[in-house]
C-alpha cells in the first residue's frame, strides 16, 4: 500500500474515529492520542489492512478496543475543560440549553446504548454497519438503539414537566 493509498482509505477515516474516540474517553487529548496510535500501527501494518473488507468498520472497532483498553488500565487524562463539561452534565446546570441536556442524558446511558445511539443518530451508520463495529447481531443493535432512544424521551419529558411546573409556579 503506497503512502496516497494509505491517505485515501485509512487517513481519511481520522475524524470519525476521533468522534467516537472522545465519545469513550472524554478527553480531547487523550481522544487524539487514541486515533494517533492507532494511525500508527494502521501504518505499520498497511499491507495487512488491504485483507480486510470494511475498512472503516474495523477501525472503528480498533478505537472502541483501544478506549476500552486505555480506560480498563486507568491511562486516561481527563483535561481541566473536559471535566467542567462533564460535571456541568452531571449536575445540569445549563437547564436552558436542550442541547447539553439531551448530551447529558445520552451520556448518562449504558456504554452500549450510548454507542449504538452515537452511531446511528450522530454518525449515521446503517444498523448492519453498527453491528459489524460493535460485534453485535443487528437485532441487538436495533434493541439497544430503541430503549436509548426510549430513555432520553423519556428525560426530555420529564425534564419539559418539571420546567413547565416551575414556570407555573413562578
Amino acid at each position: 500500500m503506497t503512502h496516497e493509498i494509505f491517505k485515501n482509505t485509512v487517513f481519511c477515516l481520522k475524524d470519525e474515529m476521533y468522534r467516537f474516540a472522545k465519545r469513550f474517553v472524554m478527553s480531547s487529548d487523550e481522544a487524539e492520542d487514541v486515533v494517533q496510535d492507532l494511525m500508527l500501527r494502521f501504518w505499520q501494518k498497511k499491507e495487512e489492512l488491504t485483507t480486510f473488507g470494511n475498512l472503516k468498520s474495523y477501525a472503528l472497532r480498533a478505537v472502541k478496543n483501544e478506549c476500552l483498553n486505555r480506560l480498563k488500565h486507568h491511562t486516561v487524562k481527563m483535561g481541566f475543560a473536559d471535566f467542567q463539561m462533564h460535571r456541568s452534565e452531571l449536575y445540569h446546570v445549563e437547564a436552558n440549553n436542550m442541547k447539553e441536556q439531551i448530551i447529558g442524558f445520552i451520556n448518562q446511558l449504558p456504554e452500549k446504548q450510548k454507542t449504538v445511539i452515537h452511531l446511528k443518530d450522530v454518525e449515521e451508520y446503517e444498523v448492519s454497519e453498527i453491528a459489524a463495529i460493535m460485534e453485535m447481531e443487528e437485532n441487538a443493535v436495533r434493541v439497544n438503539l430503541m430503549r436509548a432512544r426510549q430513555k432520553v424521551k423519556e428525560q426530555i419529558q420529564n425534564l419539559m414537566d418539571y420546567e413547565n411546573r416551575v414556570i407555573e409556579n413562578f
